[in-house]
């Protein structure tokens, strides 16, 4: 259904033919209401008529994954596993998706991730993860579930992506009431549009039971009204509580909790109860006069060092590691003047750089295939793979090159994993300093440090060696006392099986170039070495 039929089609070959979409008459000449049953309130309409908006909206009986639109959205769990998704979408998708969203590192509730959608006709599919319904916790539901709708429009929008499908993510195995679900949904759309309508060519509601079709052809109008009439009886129907600016529930008493308290110390020794008043005007002045700041010290109203104080203790700490004798600098290794960082400060850190990376597109760092993921060595462990060569330090911004790492190591330092580094040709190449690779450590943080359980290097130089020696002085012993020297490719496979590998081709030659290639046969076909039968 289109929700307002005389606006020209702003959605083109993106959707089906107009027939195939819901159509109804007006759902508000009748008694049932779409809001709570006299929660609406008179006065001006909240949500008035907005034909640019209108004609953005649709209505679909049937799966999301059906139409050709930009993105559709995945109701699911925590860890993003097939089972608690949309049915049938993975069946739809194909197996890649699956395999995508197990790099993923699974989504917090009311958050929402990205992936191709593999085989179905849409270009991207959006993974969100609905709040489970508990009448105690009704407020926090309710504003997860306003979250996740925003989530995924958000991320629609900083994708570069126009039209959206999206199912109930209210699924039925949360328990979350259908009809109060279905007012956060399109109410959270109606803010989102009227602030970024420009960007955005159609969202379609799609429902896949005729109980919540019936809901949202109800509901629909009371935030589209179509006209002037639909919008004068909206404001009867509308429920007494439709949010804020984003369609989330604000709690008034919470608000004084967070609220930037003004520097009134003057104010306050000048203000004094009043005396010789009446009852009535008396307890006014108390109220007006009454002031939080009055009973607290401000000190505590932060969680955080004070910024400038935190600056410069950084800054102190680095004059203090500068006013030594360098002998990383005087080894020629660069100069390791970034200062430590607690265990707060690197988690702080790492967040803001795994924020940046993902609202990112870095597809050419990620084409330059520096690192990509392997498949598990020996032990079952994920593997990393790094391949030096690759590693063209004059042609490569390193700012995103980090935010590149940070978002592939993500999933993978989640739990104990691997690192295969191929050096093989690599010195042929500029390597970044001592400097550039603690700050990339600390960017990573402690998680990673704690969980990496081996790096294999494969075809150590003795300046590489020199340089791991200088990084375990330097950096940090505990990480780069796990390095595995390998000689030989064949011997590498010990560690992690070949089929686990992608191994460039240059690998391969050099590798023959180095050992001469005794005893050994190498595939051209499958990239395979074999040990030489004697005789």
């Amino acid at each position: 259904m289109r929700w307002d039929p005389r606006v020209g089609d702003a959605m083109g070959a993106c959707l089906p033919a107009a027939s195939v979409f819901l159509s109804f008459s007006d759902p508000l000449t009748g008694d049932d209401g779409g809001g709570v049953p006299g929660g609406g309130r008179g006065g001006a309409s909240r949500f008035p008529v907005d034909h640019e908006i209108n004609s953005r909206i649709y209505l679909w009986r049937g799966h999301p994954w059906n139409l050709e639109v930009d993105a559709v959205v995945n109701s699911t769990n925590e860890s993003l596993d097939e089972t608690h998704s949309s049915p049938g979408l993975h069946a739809a998708a194909g197996s890649g998706l699956a395999e995508e969203c197990s790099t993923l590192g699974g989504c917090r509730t009311g958050m929402a991730k990205m992936t191709n959608a593999y085989d179905l006709p849409a270009r991207k599919v959006i993974h969100t993860v609905g709040p489970k319904y508990a009448v105690k916790y009704h407020t926090a539901a309710e504003n997860a579930l306003s979250h996740c709708y925003r989530s995924c429009l958000e991320l629609l929008i900083e994708n570069g992506l126009e039209s959206i499908a999206m199912g109930c993510i209210y699924t039925e195995a949360k328990n979350y009431p259908r009809e109060p679900a279905a007012h956060v949904a399109i109410r959270t759309v109606r803010r989102f549009l009227e602030k970024q309508k420009s960007k955005i060519a159609g969202v379609v509601f799609c429902t896949v039971s005729s109980s919540d079709t019936e809901i949202y052809k109800r509901l629909l109008p009371l935030y589209f009204p179509r006209d002037r009439q639909e919008e004068e009886i909206a404001v009867s129907k509308l429920p007494a509580d439709v949010g804020d600016e984003n369609g989330e529930t604000v709690i008034d008493e919470r608000k004084i909790r967070i609220r930037p308290l003004p520097a009134g110390a003057a104010e306050r020794t000048a203000t004094t109860a009043p005396i010789d008043l009446p009852f009535d005007s008396g307890l006014a002045s108390k109220r007006s006069s009454f002031k939080l700041d009055s009973y607290l010290d401000p000190s505590f109203m932060s969680l955080i060092k004070d910024p400038d104080l935190r600056r410069k203790e950084q800054w102190e700490k680095s004059a203090q590691a500068q006013k030594g004798f360098n002998y990383a600098k005087l080894l020629g290794y660069g100069d390791l003047g970034c200062p430590s960082l607690s265990a707060a400060e690197e988690y702080s850190l790492h967040s803001r750089y795994l924020a940046k990376a993902n609202s990112l597109n870095l597809s050419e760092i990620a084409e330059m295939k520096i690192i990509y993921r392997g498949g598990v060595d020996s032990e079952g462990r994920p593997v990393m793979v790094v391949v030096g060569a690759h590693f063209l330090l004059r042609c490569l911004d390193l700012e995103r090159f980090v935010l590149h790492v940070v978002k592939e190591f993500e999933s993978l330092i989640q739990k104990p994993y691997s690192i295969v580094y191929f050096h093989s040709a690599a010195s042929l190449q500029p390597q970044p300093d001592l400097g550039f690779m603690k700050r990339l450590q600390q960017i990573l943080g402690r998680k990673h440090q704690r969980n990496l359980q081996a790096i294999y290097v494969l075809h150590p130089t003795l300046g590489l060696r020199t340089a791991i020696l200088a990084m375990q002085m330097f950096v940090d012993g505990e990480v780069w006392k796990k390095v595995v020297y390998v000689d030989r490719l064949v011997h590498l496979f010990r560690y992690v099986p070949r089929e686990q590998l992608t191994i460039p081709d240059f690998v391969f030659q050099h590798d023959l170039e180095v050992n001469g290639g005794r005893g050994l046969i190498v595939d051209p076909r499958t990239k395979h070495i074999y040990q030489r039968p004697s005789g």
